[in-house]
C-alpha cells in the first residue's frame, strides 16, 4: 500500500519552497532595484509564486523542490502525473475557493490532511490528486 504524506511533511514542503522562492524574489527585487510597495512588484510576486506550484509539478513529475526534498510528490488519483489543468485546479481554483471562505477553507484542509485517513485535502478532492511518499 502506498503511504499518503501528511500534515507536517506536506506543510515542511510548502516552507521550503515559500523560502527558496522568497528568495528568488528577493534576488530579483535586489537585482533591478525594485520598489516593493509596488503593485506592478506585488503583482509579479503572485504571478511568479503561482506559476511555480503550477507548472513546476507538471514539469518535475508532481515535484517542487521542496517537495522532492522531503520525498514527496503530487499524482492524480489514479497514480498517473499530474497535467496542466489538474494542476491549475488543484492550485489556482482551488485558491480562489479559500480565498472567498476568507481562509477557512485553509484551515478545514489542513485539518482534512491531519484527521482523514486518505490524507486529502479540499484542494486534493477536486482536484482529483493525492500526495504520496517516493520520488519520480
Amino acid at each position: 500500500m502506498e503511504r499518503r504524506g501528511g500534515f507536517w511533511i506536506r506543510l515542511g514542503a510548502r516552507i521550503v519552497d515559500g523560502l527558496l522562492m522568497g528568495a528568488v524574489v528577493y534576488l530579483l527585487i535586489i537585482l533591478f532595484t525594485l520598489d516593493t510597495q509596488s503593485a506592478a512588484v506585488q503583482a509579479g510576486e503572485s504571478l511568479l509564486m503561482n506559476l511555480y506550484f503550477v507548472l513546476v509539478p507538471v514539469l518535475w513529475a508532481g515535484h517542487t523542490v521542496g517537495k522532492w526534498l522531503l520525498g514527496i510528490r503530487i499524482v492524480r488519483d489514479d497514480g498517473s502525473e499530474v497535467n496542466l489543468l489538474t494542476m491549475v485546479i488543484r492550485e489556482f481554483l482551488v485558491g480562489l475557493l479559500y480565498g472567498v471562505t476568507l481562509g477557512i477553507g485553509v484551515i478545514v484542509s489542513a485539518f482534512m490532511i491531519a484527521l482523514r485517513e486518505d490524507k486529502k485535502s479540499i484542494h486534493d478532492l477536486i482536484a482529483k490528486t493525492k500526495v504520496v511518499y517516493g520520488r519520480a
